[in-house]
């Protein structure tokens, strides 16, 4: 049996490499989008957005039932 030798600086900086090289991945991801496909985005979110608030029940004033109609 025969151990490997490994030079623990080397280890260290190829796993230091290979986190970057991740971090990179999902900046990429993240932000290599081009301005029309940010925009499609931040449309689609505001619309989902303004349908969700549309539909919301106002509870900052409770219905008593003490008001007539005119």
């Amino acid at each position: 049996m025969t151990a490997e030798i490994v030079n623990l600086r080397q280890a260290r900086k190829r796993k230091a490499r290979s986190e970057r090289e991740k971090t990179a991945d999902a900046n990429r991801v993240a932000f290599g989008r081009s301005k029309a496909e940010r925009q499609l985005s931040g449309k689609t979110k505001a619309l989902e957005t303004a349908r969700i608030e549309a539909h919301r029940v106002d509870q900052s004033t409770p219905d008593t039932g003490t008001e007539k109609p005119d």
